[in-house]
């Protein structure tokens, strides 16, 4: 890396923490050691802002969520985000509900228990594969390795063009309105923030075919590929070192 880096930018789920568990002690040290050497951190994450910072530990960070959907910086004097933006989009329901049950018969996904479809009030939708009421334990066994959802990626991303669609979770199929992605967020908060995209480093470690931070590893800015969540210091010493 030739520039120097000013913006550390964090995915959070499987990059600083397990999945839907709080940062560990050792990661909150390492976001306390990027501040003192005046890199400022931000977490751009898929999830709601206030469930991430739940998840943060009420970590002292600036957080991007829903794909930029929402926005909140955090206010010392008060202990809490304050939210800058918080986007609801609309939705049209019954088109969406019609196209993923012609997809469950398309590609052989007919019983599921619960709902079809999962709307989401910021206007994102999820498809779960095994419907909305499926045991977790289902879920878990349905694709660990993302294999039956990448061979059925592109059908479901042309039934949506009105939507950036992503493999979520462990069943299920992430939408989000056109045009926020984290590569959008991203460079929206570049242009807000007034940062060049090449002073920003993104972690991320769904990176593959489908994957929600795929976008932002295509693009112009520069990224640091997280397999474990526990190597986040080893990953941003290296690149503190290319500072130098």
């Amino acid at each position: 890396m030739t520039a120097t880096k000013k913006v550390f930018a964090f995915d959070l789920d499987g990059t600083l923490t397990e999945h839907r568990t709080w940062i560990t002690d050792e990661n909150l040290a390492v976001l306390d050691e990027l501040k003192e050497a005046g890199i400022r951190s931000v977490i751009l994450g898929a999830g709601q802002t206030r469930r991430i910072f739940t998840q943060m530990r009420e970590y002292p960070i600036d957080i991007i969520g829903n794909y930029g959907l929402q926005y909140a910086v955090y206010r010392e004097e008060k202990g809490d985000i304050e939210f800058l933006r918080d986007i609801v989009l609309p939705c049209d329901r019954a088109s969406v509900t019609q196209r993923v049950n012609a997809l469950r018969e398309q590609c052989g996904y007919t019983e599921y228990r619960g709902d079809t479809v999962e709307f989401h009030p910021s206007g994102c939708v999820t498809f779960p594969m095994l419907g909305t009421k499926a045991a977790i334990a289902d879920k878990l066994l349905y694709d660990p390795t993302r294999e039956k959802r990448r061979a059925i990626y592109e059908i479901v991303d042309e039934a949506f063009p009105e939507y950036s669609v992503f493999v979520g979770g462990s069943s299920s199929f992430d939408m989000v309105p056109r045009p926020y992605n984290k590569y959008y967020a991203l460079d929206l908060f570049c242009r807000e923030e007034g940062f060049s995209h090449d002073e920003v480093v993104y972690f991320g470690d769904d990176y593959g075919k489908g994957g929600n931070d795929t976008c932002v590893f295509e693009s112009d800015i520069a990224c640091v590929k997280v397999d474990r969540y526990t190597s986040i210091r080893t990953l941003a010493e290296g690149v503190l070192r290319g500072n130098t």
